[in-house]
């Protein structure tokens, strides 16, 4: 039977599981690269060392959720337990009945001080479906070697062929992409989604585009940018701040970061609908677990990402195995956010579709 929304509580959940058979696996969607092993280490291992009977099975499909949960529903066939998306994904998966609603105050974890997880998530809770992990931002990476005495500081030197020759690397969506263009084609920032809804601003930005498209190498999974950066195979690429502080710090590549009209987003869970009544106790329970303030902390002990609770940030503190201080390494540090861009998920859970499918004509050209 398919549970629309439920109010169990972690304590409920846990009897209902008691009872059950033996656990099955719990196949947990997510990005891959380093951002998963982030999850490895500060949710997953700690997870099933408090339960032995689980064995959490990594998937790398959150690119594709949107329509893979689709086409599963579609089959009556969920195989997914818990799916890491981004908010404006989340708000469409909400909206079409394929992620199940939170009571964030009966099925999350409160903060240490007893706060209850509505108020230190805060505005960050976007969706009734939708559990905030972090606070990340999509920027750009270069090669410090590739790009002479000057290297790029503003966002429109991605579309100076004449200034920074050689291939960029480009997400194969138009998130962020159409933004980006319509800012460095002279649209004020304030205007850009009010542009980006008519016809003509989203010709305007494709138009932009155009002007580099010869010199694009375009990106699905989140791990290309950062291995095109290490290959020198691009002199520059956008991509996750977490994975380029995992290619600078970690690997010791020529590398630099670009801070400029960086674009904040959330990423965080949702819980399929159609989940057995185990399953989705199981579900409610890594959840509960995974996201409570020490948990969110500790992630940021291994990847760049500010963590989406108010009260995890004060625990910010040195990475894991380098030692050095994570808060300066955050998109959210004041150093690093003088430029950003605020990314809109209403207006993306409106118009991706459409605005999906006009890109993807246009790269078909």
């Amino acid at each position: 039977m398919q549970i629309k929304k439920t109010m169990m509580t972690a304590a409920s959940a846990l009897a209902l599981m008691a009872t059950a058979a033996v656990a099955e696996d719990m196949t947990i969607v997510s990005w891959g690269g380093a951002y998963s092993a982030s999850q490895q280490n500060a949710y997953h291992d700690p997870y099933m060392a408090m339960h032995p009977d689980v064995k959490i099975i990594n998937d790398e499909s959150s690119a594709e959720a949107v329509a893979k949960l689709r086409a599963m529903n579609e089959a009556g066939n969920v195989t997914w337990d818990v799916v890491d998306v981004v908010a404006a994904d989340a708000i469409r998966l909400c909206d079409e009945g394929l992620a199940m609603e939170i009571d964030a105050d009966t099925q999350l974890a409160p903060a240490p001080d007893g706060t209850p997880a509505s108020k230190d998530f805060g505005d960050l809770l976007v969706s009734p479906c939708y559990i905030p992990q972090i606070v990340y931002s999509t920027t750009f990476g270069y090669r410090t070697d590739l790009v002479g005495d000057t290297p790029p500081s503003n966002i429109c030197d991605v579309f100076d062929l004449a200034k920074y020759p050689g291939k960029r690397s480009l997400e194969k969506r138009p998130i962020n992409n159409m933004e980006w263009a319509l800012l460095c084609d002279g649209v004020a920032k304030a205007d850009v989604y009010d542009v980006l809804a008519t016809e003509e601003g989203q010709k305007q930005a494709l138009a932009k585009l155009d002007t580099i498209r010869d010199s694009v190498i375009w990106w699905s999974a989140g791990a290309d940018t950062p291995q095109l950066l290490a290959d020198g195979e691009v002199v520059m690429g956008s991509t996750y701040n977490g994975r380029l502080f995992a290619l600078i710090e970690e690997q010791k590549q020529p590398v630099g970061m670009m801070w400029d009209a960086q674009v904040f987003d959330l990423d965080g869970w949702i819980i399929p609908t159609g989940l057995s009544a185990e399953r989705q106790a199981r579900a409610l329970d890594y959840v509960y677990f995974a996201t409570d303030t020490q948990r969110l902390a500790d992630q940021a002990k291994y990847i760049s990402y500010g963590p989406a609770r108010a009260s995890s940030a004060p625990l910010v503190g040195k990475h894991a195995s380098l030692g050095i201080d994570m808060a300066p390494h955050m998109p959210t540090d004041p150093n690093n956010a003088k430029n950003t861009f605020l990314y809109n998920y209403e207006f993306w859970a409106d118009y991706r579709d459409d605005i999906d499918a006009k890109f993807q004509a246009w790269l078909a050209k």
